[in-house]
């Protein structure tokens, strides 16, 4: 895997601002939250690998701040970043410092297997006890029981953030789930990816492309 640490780059920003609770929400502003879940490794595995074929430039990285800033907006009510971390060795102290100055709270994992998949795995399984909204920001088909049992709860909202071309089939799957690109809706890159895509012909803009 890619060493996320050297490919993070963040963005300025304030902290995200207080907004009211949607009409007809379960709780009030103060009580419901949207978790924020986010494997940055697999994020920069697929940026790099997948879609530039190399190690990414400054500014093809994507902004961390704004998916915060994007689902506060988009659903309305506070958010909490949970950014997932393997540890193999000394902490990187900077990168956590980082994270934490844009609003994450950093999940700091070591230990044998994928870390970072059981502990999303697991906060996920906590999750369910609540009536939180959850939004993953990964493609990993590993978290397919866990968000369908999510997206199963009456009145509770869940999405995915990510590249949708690289989108696991299990997770798209998934009933109730709405998924928003990273790119596209999100907005989190200061430049464009040179990505393939199926446009909607709703949505196809010729000037893009002339």
């Amino acid at each position: 895997q890619m060493c996320i640490r050297d490919r993070f780059h963040p963005a300025t920003a304030t902290a995200p601002r207080t907004a009211s609770a949607p009409r007809g929400s379960l709780e009030t502003v103060s009580e419901r939250t949207t978790y924020l879940l986010v494997d940055g490794e697999n994020i920069d595995a697929t940026l790099g690998t997948s879609i530039l074929q190399r190690r990414p430039q400054s500014d093809e990285r994507p902004r961390w701040k704004r998916l915060l800033h994007f689902m506060q907006d988009h659903w309305n009510q506070p958010v909490k970043g949970l950014f997932f971390l393997a540890i193999d060795g000394e902490i990187p102290i900077p990168f956590v410092q980082a994270l934490t100055a844009l609003g994450y709270q950093p999940i700091m994992l070591r230990g044998e297997g994928k870390v970072v998949d059981l502990g999303i795995q697991k906060t996920m399984a906590a999750l369910q006890a609540r009536e939180d909204d959850v939004v993953l920001v990964s493609h990993d088909a590993d978290f397919a029981p866990q968000l369908a049992d999510l997206a199963s709860t009456p009145g509770r909202r869940t999405g995915i953030i990510g590249f949708e071309e690289f989108l696991s089939g299990i997770l798209r799957a998934i009933p109730g789930v709405e998924f928003f690109d990273l790119e596209y809706k999100v907005e989190a890159f200061d430049s464009s990816l040179p990505r393939l895509r199926v446009i909607d012909v709703a949505e196809f803009d010729p000037l893009e492309f002339l």
